[in-house]
């Protein structure tokens, strides 16, 4: 196993992997139940639904696992989840079995130009700079949502967005001290430091009762019935529907692609050039998990940002991917154990993962402002518009725009110019007025 897995290559072993299997677990846990619960918005029966997001999490991953042998984990994806509730479905009147079927049209899609190797000759045509961008800008998009869980931060009014958030109350102050302790211990270079902080900041949440403990431990997974194979394919191909299949493929597209390449180049899995190896693999098993997510009865799925909790942990291999989807199978009989991790404890992770990933920001090149201008357009709307997609696509945008207005327009390959394209149709087609 230990060869199958590449562990002499990547310098890893079974404790290491093993760490960051279950720190990229608890994590993500909160999926479980948020995915869920924002899909019921749009129609999905909830209790169907969990069951449906956690095979789907524990499927994708094994796939990742076993094909790619990357340290990624696979689950359905926030922001698409909120867009087939509230736009598709709330705002655009369109039934949910419907959205599935456009979703399974846009997977199929997926699976065959990533066949075809056309994603991986795309995703290998980004500029350096801009791969950087994707790197920091997941790491400040990683720390806003872990700000938001623990509590430091909160959605404010109009004129001021955010704000500071209750610092007289326990739950902040309990997620401030877990990020100090968890920075504490990895500068001290603790084995497991993001999971032992994550395990004391919970108990502490307990003990001053910020959160509950689970009432159970034990539960039976909901039928899976009311969802699975309750797609529409033929109603997904009405021409008023063709916007939502593209806004789907574009924004997992790019989704997708960012993240690999921000997750790769924080694990060290990038080569001198600064691309993926086997780049097809990993976007092969999100494609087959888009796919199959439509299937089982849940939103688009594809590499989680939250990996890099694992992967600051250790994570090197498929093997912890391996223990990801293992202990999401679990959570299919233990959810109310699981779940109980609080959002104070893995918001205040997530604060520590996004600081460390922002380390590319040094690489930027400040004096040529053709490519620094688009790479911080691109961190600060992944943040901002709290979109990954969006924020990669402006940024494929801007730095065409910029090179051709500078007259350096021969430094842009086809790829890019093809990744302009696709980002120029997703603004287009976006249905704003819905959302």
């Amino acid at each position: 196993m230990k060869r199958f897995f590449r562990f002499d290559q990547l310098q890893t072993n079974f404790k290491q992997e093993t760490l960051g299997g279950i720190t990229t677990f608890f994590a993500m846990a909160y999926i479980v139940v948020v995915n869920p619960a924002i899909l019921q918005a749009g129609g999905i029966p909830k209790e169907a639904s969990t069951t449906a997001t956690i095979l789907v999490a524990a499927l994708g991953t094994l796939l990742m696992a076993f094909y790619a042998r990357r340290p990624f984990a696979i689950a359905p994806y926030m922001g698409e989840n909120a867009f087939i509730a509230y736009t598709v479905c709330i705002g655009m009147g369109f039934a949910w079995q419907t959205a599935l079927g456009a979703l399974f049209i846009s997977g199929v899609v997926f699976i065959l130009i990533t066949a075809l190797k056309i994603r991986g000759w795309i995703a290998n045509a980004i500029p350096e700079n801009l791969k950087r961008a994707f790197a920091a800008g997941i790491g400040f998009f990683i720390m806003f949502i872990g700000l938001n869980e623990a509590g430091l931060v909160r959605l404010g009014v109009v004129g001021a967005p955010v704000k500071i958030g209750d610092l007289s109350s326990a739950g902040p102050i309990i997620a401030a001290v877990g990020i100090f302790l968890i920075a504490i211990l990895i500068i001290r270079k603790v084995t497991g430091a993001l999971l032992i902080g994550m395990l004391i900041t919970s108990v502490l949440a307990f003990f001053f009762k910020v959160s509950p403990l689970p009432e159970s431990v034990l539960s039976a997974p909901p039928s899976l019935a009311p969802v699975f194979l309750q797609l529409d394919i033929a109603g997904a191909f009405a021409p008023e529907f063709l916007p939502i299949i593209l806004v789907l493929f574009i924004l997992a597209f790019v989704d997708t692609m960012g993240t690999l390449i921000g997750l790769s180049a924080r694990a060290g899995l990038l080569d001198e050039n600064n691309n993926l190896p086997e780049i097809e693999k990993p976007m092969m098993a999100d494609a087959i998990a888009t796919t199959g997510a439509a299937v089982i009865g849940t939103s688009t799925s594809g590499a989680y940002i939250e990996s890099a909790a694992g992967i600051e942990a250790g994570a090197r291999s498929g093997f912890a991917s391996l223990v990801t989807a293992g202990m999401f199978l679990l959570c299919l009989f233990f959810a109310p154990l699981f779940v109980a991790v609080p959002p104070v404890a893995y918001g205040a992770a997530l604060v520590i993962v996004g600081f460390l990933m922002v380390a590319p920001l040094r690489s930027l090149p400040f004096d040529d402002y053709t490519e620094l201008f688009p790479a911080v357009a691109t961190i600060a709307l992944m943040t901002f518009t709290f979109n990954i997609g969006f924020g990669i696509a402006s940024g494929f945008v801007l730095y065409v725009l910029f090179k051709l207005c500078t007259g350096r327009g021969r430094e842009l390959s086809a790829g890019i110019w093809l990744l302009f394209a696709i980002s120029i149709i997703l603004f287009i087609v976006y249905p704003y007025e819905r959302v």
